[in-house]
């Protein structure tokens, strides 16, 4: 079975291509810079496609990969651009689309994949002749195990649109999708001044700190880097502290691969509590301050 992976991230391609390696053939794509984050990962082919990317020349590129190496199945990370070049990708090569896998197994030339459903309520595993799958960041560790695979560069078609200016925001200096551990900061903190008590956890704990919809978007106590939710950051921690968060669908969709949920909040009814580990019902103004002093002592 032969599979072809594509990501703008090569960390994310470097996860699937190591998920993947058992029973597969490998070949993955990726941006210049990227391809040594999965260069080890057991791909047979490497390919880089160098020049001016958009959603358009590269899943132009993908389809001449697909039909070139008679490729079986198409894997692609979910970012933005990675759900972009699907999207058109499926159209061209006139193939079957899902989105936001979390696991897969073929069976008999069925792909059986489970993914999250209704905002993240729900895990849904379903049996399908899909043969283009968009994938959540997270599916495996990177198991960089293998001799390095060999390198081909490509040139990309030149871009459909013609970008004539950018502005970009201002660059976050966190990547919550790597963090070991996260404490994360809902509604239920009530003010902002009370943000730097949860910084020191998150110091104790050697955690970054996170914080759900409203205070990031609507609110702005936080960076719009830092949500966790169904809009936000899908991350899989090990640790995942909620202060002062209800357990919404939209949030939980984002923190539910997390190893071990720890969940602080005054309301013994609020949803977290079914979706956490440890739940310390109580003031978390309270709480937060005993934790930092016993983690230091």
């Amino acid at each position: 079975m032969k599979t072809l992976i594509f990501a703008d991230d090569g960390e994310i391609a470097g996860q699937i291509c190591s998920y993947l390696k058992t029973g597969t053939e490998n070949y993955v794509a990726t941006l210049p810079g990227e391809e040594s984050k999965c260069g080890k990962t057991g791909a047979k082919q490497i390919f880089v496609l160098n020049g001016k990317p958009d959603s358009s020349n590269v899943s132009i590129a993908l389809k001449e990969l697909k039909d070139r190496e008679s490729i079986d199945y198409v894997f692609i990370g979910s970012t933005a651009f990675g759900r972009d070049v699907a999207g058109k990708l499926s159209g061209l090569g006139n193939m079957k689309p899902l989105s936001e896998i979390t696991s897969i197994a073929f069976k008999d030339g069925i792909a059986v994949t489970t993914r999250f459903l209704y905002g993240g309520k729900s895990v849904l595993t379903e049996e399908s002749n899909s043969n283009l799958f968009v994938t959540a960041p997270g599916i495996s560790e990177i198991v960089q195990d293998k001799p390095g695979s060999p390198v081909q560069q490509l040139n990309l078609n030149d871009p459909a649109v013609k970008i004539v200016g950018e502005e970009k925001k201002s660059a976050g200096g966190v990547d919550l999708e790597k963090a070991k551990v996260i404490v994360s900061i809902g509604r239920g903190l009530g003010k902002p001044d009370g943000i730097p008590m949860v910084e020191q956890l998150a110091k104790a704990v050697k955690g970054e700190i996170a914080g759900s919809r409203p205070v990031c978007l609507d609110y702005h106590w936080l960076s719009e880097d830092r949500q966790v939710g169904l809009s936000g950051k899908k991350v899989k921690p090990k640790l995942y502290i909620a202060v002062g968060i209800s357990g919404q669908i939209q949030h939980i969709a984002g923190m539910r691969g997390a190893k071990t949920v720890i969940a602080i909040n005054k309301d013994k009814t609020a949803p977290i509590f079914e979706e956490c580990d440890y739940g310390l019902i109580g003031d978390l103004y309270q709480i937060v301050p005993k934790l930092v002093a016993s983690l230091l002592a």
